[in-house]
């Protein structure tokens, strides 16, 4: 089901549903349509499901970084007029609900992440020096997947023509450095947002260690596993993805 692209202000965003506000925030290379199944199951279970598109290569080089996502993420949910929301992120996405929950925690009922950076993250910036090589590109976007076959042929032509656009290059560089920097494991024990965390247990880029860190530094976390799942749990088991966070947020009476 495509879903239409709202255009208001400064924002592109996708909006569908009606009720509690969940905000899904994308990672670097992931696309809007990754969220799907979260999107069609959700919207029809009492939630509001809002994708904006994040400015990853529009944001000036110099703010280019985990924070100012976080600030903007603050700025979108202002200009939406909404209290308090729930943050749904995979990979860098799940980074800037983080940094944005610890800037801002009374607008953030409760957090879910996925494939998250902010404690530690392979392959974000690095081993592009054979970018214009479309094999070596359509293996790296593979090794994303536990099941290669989800790297469908959009999917690997959009990442070689991001790594190959030398400006959305220099960002994507900007954006890894900034990951490393903005390391959440001090701030992790301050934040006691309900939090849960849906890991695929063959995850390459952020291993499965990272999601027990994370579940021992958050106060108030619940670790899930999905098997045979690599980084891209909503993508690669949609259906387990959306029932294991679907009986989270009923437990949680969220």
């Amino acid at each position: 089901m495509k879903h239409l692209l709202k255009k208001e202000k400064n924002y592109n965003y996708i909006e569908v549903g009606e009720g509690t506000p969940i905000i899904v925030l994308h990672g670097l290379m992931g696309g809007l349509s990754n969220f799907d199944a979260v999107t069609n199951f959700f919207s029809d279970k009492g939630y509001k499901i809002i994708i904006p598109e994040l400015p990853i290569y529009t944001m000036s080089l110099i703010k280019t970084n985990v924070k100012s996502f976080a600030k903007y993420l603050h700025d979108f949910i202002e200009f939406k007029g909404f209290d308090e929301v729930i943050l749904l992120g995979n990979s860098l996405g799940g980074h800037i609900g983080l940094y944005h929950t610890k800037l801002y925690p009374e607008k953030v009922k409760a957090l879910i992440i996925t494939g998250s950076s902010g404690l530690y993250e392979s392959a974000m910036g690095s081993g592009y020096t054979k970018r214009s090589d479309y094999e070596v590109i359509k293996k790296k976007a593979q090794d994303v997947f536990y099941d290669p076959d989800v790297a469908t042929k959009e999917i690997v032509d959009e990442v070689y023509e991001t790594v190959n656009d030398r400006n959305k290059l220099i960002k994507t560089l900007a954006i890894a450095k900034s990951a490393i920097r903005h390391n959440m494991a001090k701030d992790l024990p301050k934040m006691k947002t309900p939090s849960c965390i849906i890991w695929g247990k063959n995850d390459n880029v952020t291993p499965p260690e990272v999601a027990t860190e994370f579940n021992e530094l958050l106060p108030d976390s619940d670790l899930f596993w999905i098997d045979k799942c690599g980084h891209a749990a909503m993508m690669e088991h949609p259906d387990e993805f959306n029932t294991i966070l679907n009986n989270w947020l009923t437990k949680r009476n969220l």
